[in-house]
């Protein structure tokens, strides 16, 4: 057995990981500056996106509701995995 081997084979997984490290106001700053609260409120059906949003409203309910976190990591993911795509698309189409 081998625990080196198992080791890196867990850094690898956690790297690949876009939550790893990232912390939920992180998510939410990142968001907010990529999308603007409207469009989130659109993506994400909650009140503290669409009613006088504000990160420290957002990170309270989010912290207390964990089937809107799940879709605000969702998103968040879906937005980082599109920033590589296209970043791939345009290393190969100069």
């Amino acid at each position: 057995m081998l625990p080196s081997r198992n080791i890196s084979t867990k850094i690898k997984v956690a790297n690949q990981d876009p939550l790893h490290g990232v912390t939920l106001q992180m998510i939410l700053e990142e968001l907010v500056k990529e999308m603007g609260w409207k469009k989130m409120a659109e993506n994400v059906n909650i009140n503290c996106f669409s009613n006088q949003p504000s990160i420290t409203s957002s990170l309270r309910f989010l912290r207390r509701t964990p089937w809107a976190r799940k879709e605000v990591e969702g998103l968040y993911i879906y937005m980082v995995r599109t920033r590589e795509d296209d970043a791939k698309a345009k290393a190969e189409n100069p």
